[in-house]
């Protein structure tokens, strides 16, 4: 009787835990943040522009977000790119494909952190870029030049638009970041960090992605988010779990 008794405690207990686990990763796939210019939920988009269209089938971002990510101070947040001079093209479209996965895709909620900003409620944090894409990205904005290693914060707004700060001079890119990790990790506050692993791992976020061969970020949020989900069951429910599992097996509640 005691052990019928405890077996059921013990299936109710694991039921708890897999509800509390499915909510949690309920809440991190498949979303968009609360930010300045994000939909509310993603959604399809007939026609997502350039370098945003991979993520047309299911998107945070709409199609006049998609177009403003492609300018130069566009009204998206009046960001000038070509603060140091002209920056390289070859640069520039890493910034456009930031901004894209940045606006549109709804597979960062594992990195979605709270924020107490006037422009935004919520942010991402850490997000594990694929070593490639840092790399390529460093290695194609060595030639530019900027002001500032935090892209963040500390510019000049008095004209409309960033402006390097009194004092602040214009240097090659390298000098504000001598690594591709620290390009990633700095610029934008440590929304990124630099993987270790290589696009097609399943284990890192991809700035760049064939859209025909499907989104592959969609199975990197999914890993971290159950990772996470396994980290975040109520205080005390896993070692219960674990001493009644034990007790079970060696009949000390029969």
């Amino acid at each position: 009787m005691a052990q019928r008794v405890t077996t059921q405690l013990l299936l109710l207990l694991v039921g708890v835990a897999a509800v509390w686990a499915a909510r949690s990763r309920t809440e991190l796939l498949n979303v968009c943040m609360d930010a300045k210019h994000h939909k509310e939920k993603p959604s399809p988009e007939d026609e997502l522009h350039k370098q945003c269209s991979p993520w047309k089938k299911n998107s945070c971002c709409s199609t006049n977000t998609s177009q403003e990510a492609h300018k130069d101070i566009s009204y998206l947040y009046r960001f000038n790119w070509n603060h140091c001079g002209h920056m390289t093209p070859a640069c520039k479209r890493h910034f456009i494909q930031d901004t894209c996965l940045y606006e549109c895709s709804p597979n960062l909620g594992p990195w979605i952190q709270e924020v107490n900003q006037s422009w935004r409620k919520e942010r991402i944090l850490d997000v594990p870029l694929c070593k490639e894409d840092c790399q390529q990205w460093w290695e194609d904005c060595r030639t530019s030049y900027t002001c500032k290693s935090n892209w963040h914060q500390g510019w000049d707004w008095t004209s409309g638009y960033n402006r390097c700060p009194a004092g602040a001079a214009c240097l090659p890119f390298h000098f504000h970041f001598p690594t591709p990790a620290a390009l990633c990790s700095e610029i934008w506050t440590h929304s990124y960090q630099a993987s270790n692993y290589s696009r097609g791992s399943g284990r890192c976020i991809q700035m760049w992605f064939d859209p025909t061969q499907g989104n592959p970020n969609e199975e990197v949020a999914r890993f971290y988010a159950m990772a996470m989900s396994a980290g975040a069951l109520p205080r005390g429910v896993e070692p219960l779990l674990l001493s009644l599992a034990l007790m079970l097996q060696l009949g000390l509640l029969g």
